[in-house]
């Protein structure tokens, strides 16, 4: 198709490529056009020049060149309105962000430097109860807390006394990692106990009681007890809150949970952690948070010793649940879904006995749960994924040199639950596993095949 042109005009989309023309084409007036389609960049087109001194035409060749290409971070025309509107909002909202970050460390240099620091500076010795991985990895962090303060650590094991004495290390549970020279092992607990103003309670539950009474006679009636432990005693349901007391036979020793998501080994390896101390006591609880909280360790309290305390032992029974979705192979839908229920579940109980539901979704409860069901060091986990594999329960645990508490904790979860009227589907799948009266494929069985209910 041709297009007529006349002068005077100038466009930049042509460029001359007759040779019957010498001048520029540059005054060329379209007269018609009948592009059909229109022209294409790079496509040759043919012109019609008349000219007026003459009175001739010319027939010209001419070429479609495409618009010279924007200048770097130009945008069109058409978007500059769009582009400054953008820039602004992205200016006010960078500022938005800068002022709230800057009253956030404000608030936090106000705090710290009101922070009080006599717990840590009049706290001479601290016993801990348990040579196990967490026990050990607390009297560390304790210890390089205050180099003039003595860490007692209460063992039973004299290999594991000697190690720490001799190489500081406890060759057992972490043969590469250097204790500090603070941290002294020993098998008396006289010499533990005498003038603890802390003691570190690290043995496993179902063990406690009896270890408890064997020391009795040493523990001060005013030594506040920090538990570590986590679970709930197979025969009497009870927890560390209950057995502490009981078994010391003074209902008014002090008493302090402390849980949340933490594995000995990063703690061993300074990583930024956080917990939480429980205690009926407000001031006992900020005196234990002044004497752990450190650069790598955040310490928040609560009154809420049950919520804490149930949250710890019924998430150990979790994750078992969670190895077994993890051995069967079943895929993450199932594991998703089997790890809210099981939150459920653990918020149903909890808030029966009197917990708070916010405790449940804090750090000593969804954010133990999420550590213990989803990270393979949790021993809980490895169990359900050693289960789910098809070896059996007694094979495991001989191969085990650490307890896995829910094991113990999975039947007497199931008691309590009765006890409060609470249906507990998945936690109760998992105790009748280890009582070895369902297989774990079965147990998924059932599972999916409960009523299909509203979800509360």
């Amino acid at each position: 198709m041709a297009t007529l042109f006349e002068t005077p005009w100038s466009t930049s989309l042509f460029s001359n490529n007759s040779s019957s023309y010498s001048q520029s084409p540059s005054q060329v007036k379209l007269l018609h056009h009948n592009f059909s389609p229109a022209p294409k960049f790079g496509q040759t087109i043919l012109l019609l020049h008349y000219s007026t001194s003459k009175h001739t035409y010319t027939v010209c060749a001419a070429a479609v060149d495409p618009p010279p290409p924007p200048e770097q971070n130009q945008s069109p025309p058409g978007d500059a309105n769009v582009s400054l509107e953008v820039a602004s909002t992205t200016r006010d909202r960078r500022k938005i962000v800068k002022v709230a970050w800057e009253k956030l460390v404000r608030w936090s240099r106000s705090l710290r430097s009101k922070a009080k620091t006599d717990v840590l500076e009049r706290t001479n010795k601290v016993v801990v109860l348990g040579g196990g991985s967490f026990g050990t990895a607390m009297a560390s962090h304790v210890a390089g807390r205050k180099m003039q303060m003595e860490v007692n650590m209460l063992v039973r094991d004299p290999q594991i006394c000697q190690s720490i004495n001799q190489n500081h290390c406890n060759g057992k549970y972490f043969p590469d990692h250097k204790l500090p020279e603070n941290v002294i092992a020993t098998t008396d607990a006289k010499t533990a106990f005498t003038g603890a103003d802390f003691c570190l309670h690290a043995v496993p539950v179902q063990f406690s009681s009896s270890f408890l009474e064997g020391v009795a006679e040493y523990v001060e009636p005013g030594l506040p007890f920090i538990s570590l432990s986590k679970g709930l005693e197979l025969n009497t349901l009870r927890m560390m809150s209950q057995i502490i007391p009981q078994t010391l036979r003074n209902s008014r020793q002090p008493f302090v949970a402390l849980s949340g998501p933490s594995f000995a080994l990063e703690l061993m390896n300074k990583l930024p952690t956080a917990m939480v101390v429980a205690s009926k006591d407000k001031k006992l609880a900020n005196s234990v948070q002044q004497l752990l909280a450190s650069r790598n360790l955040r310490i928040s309290t609560t009154s809420d010793v049950t919520g804490v305390e149930i949250a710890g032992a019924l998430k150990n029974v979790l994750a078992i649940a969670a190895g077994i979705v993890e051995g069967l192979n079943l895929g993450n839908n199932s594991m998703a879904a089997l790890v809210a229920q099981g939150c459920s579940e653990i918020r149903w109980l909890s808030t029966k006995m009197g917990a708070k539901s916010t405790t449940i979704s804090g750090l000593s409860g969804t954010g133990d749960i999420m550590l213990t069901c989803f990270v393979s060091l949790s021993r809980n986990r490895t169990v359900g994924v050693r289960l789910g594999s098809g070896e059996t329960l007694d094979d495991i645990l001989c191969s085990m040199n650490q307890v896995a508490e829910g094991v113990a904790t999975a039947g007497a979860v199931i008691a309590l639950a009765q006890k409060y009227n609470v249906k507990m589907p998945v936690l109760t799948a998992v105790a009748r596993i280890i009582d070895n009266e369902l297989t774990p494929q079965k147990a998924v069985f059932e599972l999916m095949n409960l009523p299909q209910v509203e979800e509360v």
